[in-house]
């Protein structure tokens, strides 16, 4: 049986899967800004990411609290109440540098 943690983990690997797919045929941040939809649609799994890492439980975040769990909320924080805001080239900088990252931690997780 699949626990509560365990499907929040399956869904943060599914949006960062999303998010790699939604930005893959981009090859700058300002390209990438400029596709509203991919960038919405982006932004809507980072919110995805966030919220179900809050809905891990805090004993599992205590067992690998080598994953930003503290960063990865308080980012979803600022994609929902400050998207017109958002850096576009810190978005791109994340996904490029972090996203690959997370997923292949919460991968050896599910493994």
């Amino acid at each position: 049986m699949l626990t509560k943690d365990h499907h929040c983990l399956e869904s943060i690997i599914e949006a960062a899967d999303r998010i790699i797919e939604y930005t893959s045929g981009f090859n700058s941040a300002d390209d990438f800004n400029n596709d509203y939809r991919n960038f919405d649609a982006t932004m809507m799994n980072f919110v995805v990411i966030g919220e179900m890492a809050d809905k891990i439980s805090d004993d599992f975040k205590k067992d690998h609290n080598n994953i930003e769990w503290i960063k990865i909320k308080g980012f979803r924080n600022i994609v929902a109440h400050d998207y017109f805001g958002i850096d576009a080239e810190e978005v791109w900088q994340i996904i490029k540098s972090k996203i690959p990252n997370l997923k292949s931690e919460i991968q050896i997780l599910l493994d």
